[in-house]
């Protein structure tokens, strides 16, 4: 019997040895714990602060920004913006290489009728403290028409914002907005590129080489090349109440995705293979997202078009690996058991 659990204990180990690196490099989820926070819209890991997350609430709660610590669950500040009016529906949250925290205010319930939105920007507080800052406002109209929208996302390099709508049954775009934006005038976005998917969020990649989108039950990953999405596959998204919000954890590596709905999970999902922003991947260093992927060079382009036609399998495969090694471990388990009866008798 000894041998027969010694063997066990080995075989175990080897099971473990298969599935636990990957499980250990990925950030833990957490439950948001704050009773005021029941419709978390947005979600954005703060570049201040390692370990906290900001998020909003949908519409109806007031002019109000939470950094949540993922370590607890706990909102450690409460931000009041001030100087902006009545929030309307806010539905995202950015935050650019300026620093600035982005706001939001894009959604439209009644379909697309209101012939203007807005965003807010406020300095990401360098001290975790419930404050109330000045935010400024700038008013967006798209060149297209009003329309519904709950993505927005600042490039991590050019601080560019981009918008993307949200249609059911596809006929979606994104949307770019103007260089910088101003609090004088109106925002003028325009149409860059169309997106085939019910969009309820995005981010960009902390190097600014990947955009990810997600709706309710499925989610996109984009190269970004030429200041121009490049789809190169779907990524996986976590069965949620009401899946509303997604941002990539610091490193990379990860997607949290979030959802409506009180004490809400944040999930991670760890990104593999051609879905791996460039700098995760090890050949480039983190301050290299503004390189040809990022910004615009053609690099080497034909390559990963041709890689990214097969990047759902690409992104499989480390999966499967593991899978393998599993399945391998466990029937050596199986034989070696066998084995080992069979001297008993």
């Amino acid at each position: 019997m000894r041998s027969l659990l010694c063997a066990a204990g080995a075989a175990g180990m080897v099971l473990c040895a298969a599935v636990g690196p990957a499980a250990a490099d990925e950030p833990d989820g957490f439950k948001v714990r704050d009773a005021r926070i029941t419709e978390s819209s947005g979600l954005a890991a703060s570049r201040a602060h390692p370990g906290i997350y900001w998020t909003h609430n949908d519409s109806d709660d007031g002019p109000y920004v939470y950094a949540v610590e993922a370590a607890s669950g706990r909102t450690v500040a409460t931000v009041t913006l001030r100087g902006i009016g009545a929030p309307r529906d806010v539905e995202a949250i950015s935050i650019g290489p300026d620093g600035y925290v982005y706001v939001g205010d894009i959604g439209d319930n009644r379909g697309g009728t209101w012939d203007h939105v807005w965003i807010y920007r406020f300095p990401e507080p360098k001290r975790l403290r419930d404050a109330t800052v000045t935010a400024a406002q700038f008013t967006v109209k798209y060149a297209d028409g009003p329309r519904d929208a709950e993505a927005l996302m600042v490039h991590p390099k050019t601080g560019r914002a981009y918008i993307a709508s949200k249609k059911q049954g596809g006929g979606g775009a994104l949307y770019e907005g103007p260089q910088r934006l101003s609090t004088s005038g109106v925002n003028t976005f325009r149409k860059v590129a169309p997106i085939d998917l019910w969009v309820t969020d995005g981010a960009f990649s902390p190097d600014g080489t990947r955009l990810a989108l997600r709706s309710y039950f499925g989610g996109r990953m984009y190269r970004w090349q030429d200041g121009r999405p490049k789809d190169i596959g779907s990524v996986g998204v976590p069965i949620q109440q009401q899946g509303e919000s997604v941002t990539f954890a610091p490193d990379g590596r990860t997607l949290m995705y979030g959802s409506e709905g009180e004490g809400s999970e944040v999930e991670p999902v760890e990104l593999t293979g051609s879905q791996l922003p460039e700098s995760a991947k090890g050949g480039a260093g983190p301050g290299e997202g503004d390189s040809d992927a990022a910004s615009g060079g053609s690099g080497n382009s034909g390559a990963e078009e041709g890689s990214s036609r097969n990047s759902e399998d690409a992104g499989m495969q480390p999966s499967f690996g593991k899978g393998a090694l599993v399945l391998l471990g466990a029937t050596a388990l199986v034989m070696l058991l066998r084995k080992l009866v069979r001297r008993r008798e």
